[in-house]
């Protein structure tokens, strides 16, 4: 079977997205050597993925121009050019973000979240509004769709109707290097120094409930310092703006690469994660399988992919989280031990499985 597969946020995104599509692409590089893969993504750089040979049943093709044009010709202007003129003629097509473009072929489409539908004021009007015409419309022709969670999967039937039969949940999985990890290399390049810091990850808007997580921070003692990763998103005034009521002891260190965040996540006292809503919610298993006590909010999926291994929280009431945080801090052991329970039940491989098995049914 000939399966094609655009990659683009595999090689644009640092995080996110990105992420999913990097590890699901070397999780069925080592599990698949019967199906044929042609992969492309659009970049006007020459950026390599991935970092290691795909094996020879896997096919890149770079197209160098941005994948905005592709958004523009596919999904705006909706011409019929179908994905084949890119891939060649394939049996199955998987769309791992968001949107489906024309084909000939039976499509799998890959739903990560109703962010935009279920909390919009969280999202920035452009791409919301885009999202709400070119997802629903995806969904509608997709031949199946994956998503990440039960909630995902409970989002797409209450917003879009879709058919629950029409939906397989596959959930992520956490790579192999997040385990309790030393490297004074890393502490000295973010220049974490020796006090104790509260850690939390991710694109910095205001979905990921930080302005929240600064106030409840600012109830505890001035023990700690609350250190934050992740690239700037979009609105984030705010957010910013409270950091600096606690000036000195909330750090932002802006995006940081996979490689480095086994060391953050391991040197934390603890790992914050009171998102306002989220499709799956891997840094919290990223945190956990480092041997890191969690806090997670008590919505959306979080509690599915938690397990009872994190403390839960509301992520709407600041002295909530005030209350979680304290908790995390004062049950470290136990949660330790959960956590790292809960983190390897879930792994890449057998996410891979489950989408190999997907991808030979749809092609019956």
């Amino acid at each position: 079977m000939r399966i094609g597969i655009e990659i683009t946020a595999a090689v644009r995104q640092g995080g996110g997205i990105g992420r999913y599509v990097r590890e699901m692409i070397r999780a069925l590089a080592k599990g698949d050597a019967a199906n044929r893969y042609q992969l492309f993504f659009a970049s006007p750089n020459p950026i390599p993925f991935p970092p290691a040979p795909l094996p020879s049943n896997f096919s890149t093709r770079h197209l160098q121009f941005h994948d905005i044009w592709l958004a523009r010709l596919w999904h705006r202007a909706q011409l019929p050019i179908n994905v084949e003129w890119i891939t060649g003629e394939i049996d199955l097509y998987h769309a791992p973000d968001f949107t489906l473009p024309p084909t000939r072929a039976r499509s799998l489409l890959t739903v990560h979240d109703l962010s935009f539908a279920r909390d919009p004021d969280s999202a920035a009007p452009t791409l919301r509004d885009y999202l709400n015409v070119v997802v629903p419309r995806s969904v509608k022709r997709a031949t199946h769709i994956v998503a990440v969670s039960q909630a995902t999967k409970n989002d797409l039937i209450e917003f879009y109707n879709t058919p629950q039969e029409k939906i397989s949940v596959i959930y992520e999985g956490v790579d192999e290097k997040f385990k309790p990890t030393v490297d004074k290399a890393k502490s000295e390049k973010y220049k974490l120094g020796e006090r104790p810091y509260i850690f939390s990850v991710s694109t910095i808007h205001p979905r990921k409930n930080f302005k929240r997580l600064m106030q409840a921070f600012a109830q505890l003692p001035k023990d700690f310092d609350l250190v934050i990763a992740g690239g700037k998103g979009w609105l984030y005034d705010d957010i910013f703006a409270e950091a600096q009521k606690n000036k000195g002891r909330v750090r932002f260190l802006g995006f940081v690469p996979d490689d480095d965040l086994p060391a953050l996540y391991s040197g934390a006292a603890m790992f914050a994660y009171p998102s306002l809503y989220e499709g799956f919610g891997l840094p919290l298993l990223e945190a956990m399988a480092c041997g890191t006590p969690t806090l997670s909010s008590n919505v959306s999926c979080l509690p599915e992919v938690a397990g009872g291994a994190a403390v839960t929280v509301s992520p709407y009431d600041v002295d909530s989280i005030a209350e979680g945080l304290k908790h995390t801090l004062a049950n470290r052991s136990e949660l330790i031990k959960k956590g790292f329970a809960r983190a390897s039940q879930f792994k890449w491989s057998a996410a891979a499985r489950q989408l190999i098995a997907l991808y030979e049914s749809l092609a019956l």
